[in-house]
């Protein structure tokens, strides 16, 4: 009789179960892990930093030093809660479809080169894409820029970027940011295995 492997999802935890036919022998029986940890904070940190950022009251380095804290600890209190399996790369600014799109490069034409920092894609121009831009964010320009669609995911509450694409698209890596979380957490003491929005998604 061959193995089975049954996923069986429980938000917000996930718990993988390998149920092994005898006489095989197994040392574990489970394996617990997750899809990904709430970001947002305790008490709303991400929010309150992110919208910081955006009036003006912290900035970038203070922005990126609070998310750092968050994802400290979410990693720390999910080790300690006994997770085998620690997800890294699920945290996100805003949205993690607009994170993929900012790791493949995939910037809409009508946002400046100006907003780029070289061939990456830098936090000013992310929020840009999710956002949008006035026209006093754009020096010498007499119009804004429309931010990227936004859409529901399904019929629940939770909205997502919608990635635009045409036949002029160039796709290169602009992000390494679940390497750069992977080996954050490492650094940190906690091993983990980073999330990816897949194809399907």
């Amino acid at each position: 009789m061959s193995e089975t492997a049954v996923t069986i999802a429980l938000l917000p935890v996930h718990l993988v179960v390998c149920l092994i036919s005898e006489p095989t022998p197994c040392t574990s029986m489970a394996t617990a892990t997750n899809l990904g940890f709430p970001r947002i904070g305790a008490h709303r940190e991400l929010k309150r930093a992110v919208e910081g950022y955006w009036k003006g009251d912290l900035t970038k380095d203070e922005l990126v030093e609070s998310a750092r804290a968050l994802r400290a600890s979410h990693w720390t209190e999910q080790q300690n809660l006994g997770l085998d399996v620690v997800p890294s790369n699920d945290f996100s600014y805003y949205d993690q479809v607009l994170d993929t799109c900012a790791m493949v490069g995939a910037v809409p034409d009508r946002f400046p080169e100006s907003l780029r920092d070289g061939d990456t894609v830098d936090l000013d121009t992310y929020f840009a894409m999710a956002r949008g831009l006035q026209e006093k964010d754009l020096e010498g320009e007499d119009s804004g820029v429309q931010a990227m669609e936004m859409t529901k995911w399904f019929d629940t509450n939770y909205h997502y970027i919608v990635p635009e694409f045409s036949r002029d698209t160039e796709f290169a890596l602009s992000s390494t940011k679940p390497v750069d979380e992977y080996k954050e957490a490492k650094a940190h003491g906690v091993e983990t295995r980073p999330v990816l929005i897949g194809p399907v998604s």
